[in-house]
């Protein structure tokens, strides 16, 4: 069931991007015009984030034990971001902000992306190894 499920799901966005190819090469050639090529790409996006939410979703419900890993997942990234607003700082002076146009807190929160993708990073760079040792010693 699992694999019927990733074909599907890999079908309809093979679709998406092929259905994406044309408009861009539409708009580069100067047929299409930019507002037409940037409302396009809006329905793209929201038939592509529908497919990302909706296949897990229905996963979920047909095998509820992926609830679990799911959960697990979401409590990880919690973690990963509760931590990353812990060590973010706004490193930038007052006239800096001002010219920038953002808030101490904003620049936090940005600090705290970069500590998130870092950490995020590492951690799938440790996993990637830990998984090619598990199979070299299989």
């Amino acid at each position: 069931m699992k694999d019927k499920i990733a074909n599907i799901t890999r079908r309809v966005l093979y679709v998406l991007l092929i259905l994406s190819v044309i408009p861009g090469i539409l708009f580069y050639v100067g047929v299409m015009s930019t507002d037409t090529f940037l409302g396009w790409g809006k329905i793209m996006l929201f038939l592509g984030v529908a497919v990302i939410i909706l296949a897990p979703v229905y996963t979920i419900i047909v095998n509820p034990k992926n609830l679990i890993k799911m959960l697990l997942s979401i409590v990880l990234l919690v973690i990963i971001l509760g931590v990353s607003y812990g060590f973010a700082t706004n490193q930038l002076t007052a006239l800096q902000l001002e010219t920038y146009k953002i808030s101490a807190e904003t620049s936090k929160l940005v600090g705290m992306g970069l500590i998130a993708t870092y950490i995020s990073f590492v951690l799938s760079i440790i996993a990637i190894l830990y998984s090619g040792i598990v199979k070299f010693f299989k």
